[in-house]
């Protein structure tokens, strides 16, 4: 398997054509995988918010008070939660989309526009769906974003949108090596290849789409929200 980095594209601006961005800057052969950062992602489709637009409420004071950041920011973080999960030392929250993560994806690293941050995609597997069919050629596609973990240290790049290519492989009931039947072994293949292509990206080398060739599977295709664990399954809520 290889991780080919695309290099060369230049800033992203809301409505650039990305899949004609990309088509120019690389060759791309069916059966590959694209794995896209969700800046460019958001870049291209105006998910930008101007933080001097932005006026916090009383609860968002109190939570900059408390965690000693921007109001605005924390603000704009609420605007794309359902709920807060922790508000201790860092905001966690759940988004509309299902994910539970640090400030609902909201970031303002790497963005040309000062006081500026982007937001997720409104619908990461719809992003997927349609850059896919813009591309003109029969390739998996995966929008991908780096998440903490709570019980390891260190950010790792993961799936928020899906396309054309299968987010789990439910492994359970197939024979181990020993004809034991497994029994809880669903394997994320959509987060392994955007951990991979993390690698590659790295988070300053202006690399936000990786080329993923010589991989296959299994499984059917699938989607982003395949891999978000339902409620009544997540035991730490």
């Amino acid at each position: 398997m290889e991780l080919l980095p695309v290099e060369g594209l230049p800033e992203i601006r809301p409505g650039d054509d990305l899949a004609a961005l990309i088509t120019a800057a690389c060759e791309i052969r069916p059966g590959d995988v694209l794995v896209v950062a969700q800046k460019v992602i958001s870049k291209a489709e105006g998910r930008l918010r101007a933080l001097g637009d932005v006026t916090p409420s009383d609860q968002a004071a109190e939570l900059a008070r408390r965690l000693h950041g921007d109001a605005r920011m924390i603000q704009v973080v609420l605007d794309e939660s359902v709920r807060i999960v922790r508000a201790e030392r860092a905001l966690i929250v759940e988004t509309r989309h299902g994910y539970v993560c640090a400030n609902a994806g909201v970031d303002h690293s790497n963005i040309e526009a000062p006081d500026t941050v982007t937001l997720l995609p409104e619908d990461s597997d719809r992003s997927a769906a349609d850059l896919r069919a813009r591309l003109g050629v029969d390739v998996g596609v995966i929008v991908s974003d780096t998440f903490g973990r709570p019980w390891r240290l260190g950010i790792v790049n993961v799936a928020l949108g899906v396309a054309g290519l299968p987010a789990v492989h439910d492994l359970r009931g197939t024979p181990d090596d020993f004809g034991r039947d497994l029994r809880a072994t669903v394997v994320a293949e959509a987060d392994e290849l955007a951990a991979a292509a993390g690698l590659v990206m790295r988070k300053t080398a202006r690399v936000p789409v990786v080329v993923v060739r010589g991989w296959s599977s299994e499984a059917a295709p699938g989607t982003g929200r395949d891999l978000v664990r339902p409620e009544a399954e997540d035991l730490f809520r």
